[in-house]
């Protein structure tokens, strides 16, 4: 079996992003320990993850200039993640309400209703649900 276990997302600070995963998008923590860097520096090892869902994020908190310079813009301002929901129109409504940024509001595509938005990063999201 070969699966993408998780994917990192480079974020200012751990407890301001937990919120925003947790109670925002409504995941799960599924780990918070503590780590270090590679140089022996402490850090966190943060893994929210969807509920159900095989693939987790690990929000990892910027270390240096150059992957504070890339949070927000970790693919370059396109769309790099994709958040598909049951019931877009409850979860579009419970987003907005708790302040989440779209930048594009709800569309019908031949995929499905879609509309973006941005993480507590900056990075932008699809979430996407059924027509």
């Amino acid at each position: 079996m070969v699966q993408i276990d998780l994917v990192a997302l480079i974020v200012d600070e751990y407890d301001s992003a937990i919120a925003f995963f947790t109670d925002v998008l409504g995941f799960d923590l599924v780990e918070d320990s503590p780590s270090l860097t590679n140089d022996g520096r402490p850090k966190r090892w943060v893994v929210v993850r969807p509920p159900g869902a095989q693939t987790g994020i690990l929000l990892a908190r910027a270390d240096g200039e150059q992957q504070r310079a890339a949070t927000g813009n970790q693919v370059a301002g396109r769309v790099g993640f994709f958040l598909r929901v049951d019931d877009f129109d409850a979860a579009y409504r419970r987003m907005a309400e708790a302040g989440v940024t779209f930048v594009r509001e709800p569309r019908a595509e031949p995929y499905g209703r879609v509309a973006v938005f941005l993480d507590i990063a900056g990075n932008r999201w699809d979430l996407l649900g059924s027509a």
